[in-house]
């Protein structure tokens, strides 16, 4: 069982995806609570188009996604405050328009290939010691953020207006929250690839909170099930031959249709 530790891709592989498990829930839960659950799966088709760009310029496909989502969340996020195109309208545009850029900037590089498939979907054997760099370094950058406005993220979740007027800058708390899950969103695609990635942020969180427990215990729950979820993903890959990022996602869903059912189950009962 523990032949998957005598290999320097898997250790790397436990190593981005423990960090990327960790960062997902914190972010997701303020995401969730905004009803900004499908920004995670836009950004991800945003990153997309970065990657594809990376591909065909031959500059890191990995900075060039982090590039490409964290100028579309800004933009995004322009038009939003700005009230031209209403919110979700924004995110529609974007999913659909970087989608399509990609598919045109993929048609110049002579169509879909191997290292395109790695970031669609995830690829445990694909991460490199500079891909666990810049996990690492994005990830402190996004934990440290998230904790240093814990208070004004909690606040502006529950009651924006309220926020508002206490003097809570709102419109750079929900900046920041947008642009770090760029960040999020573009360094997680190599251990989930993109198209799964807003799943691990969503999922975890809607699974904790059926136990309808205080704020705080909620994102441990989630914290756990994403971490769980992660590392029992990449074992089961691992020994049976499976994609990375589909047995990861489907792990945390399992979980998810579990807290369900023993909710449920709880409610019934009293």
């Amino acid at each position: 069982m523990l032949e998957i530790f005598h290999y320097s891709f898997m250790i790397r592989a436990f190593e981005a995806g423990i960090i990327v498990a960790a960062i997902s829930p914190l972010l997701g839960i303020f995401l969730v609570l905004r009803r900004y659950s499908l920004m995670a799966d836009t950004l991800a088709h945003v990153s997309l188009a970065g990657v594809a760009l990376g591909l065909l310029t031959k500059i890191d496909p990995v900075i060039m996604a982090v590039g490409t989502s964290t100028v579309g969340s800004l933009v995004i996020d322009k038009l939003r405050v700005s009230k031209k195109v209403y919110g979700e309208s924004a995110l529609a545009l974007f999913l659909s328009g970087s989608l399509a850029l990609a598919i045109v900037l993929i048609s110049f590089g002579q169509g879909l290939n191997a290292n395109l498939f790695t970031y669609l979907f995830g690829s445990i054997v694909a991460v490199r010691t500079f891909d666990v760099g810049i996990i690492s370094i994005l990830g402190i950058l996004v934990i440290g953020l998230l904790l240093l406005f814990y208070k004004q993220l909690v606040f502006l979740s529950f009651d924006e207006e309220a926020a508002k007027v206490s003097g809570i800058n709102t419109k750079f708390v929900n900046t920041m929250l947008i642009v770090l899950a760029a960040l999020t969103v573009s360094i997680s695609m190599r251990v989930v690839g993109i198209l799964l990635i807003a799943a691990l942020i969503v999922i975890p969180i809607n699974a904790a909170i059926q136990f309808r427990k205080s704020f705080k215990t909620t994102i441990f729950i989630a914290e756990a099930i994403s971490i769980f979820s992660m590392i029992s993903g990449i074992f089961v890959s691992f020994y049976l031959n499976l994609a990375a990022g589909g047995s990861i996602v489907l792990i945390a869903l399992l979980i998810f249709c579990l807290s369900l059912l023993i909710t449920s189950k709880s409610v019934t009962l009293k």
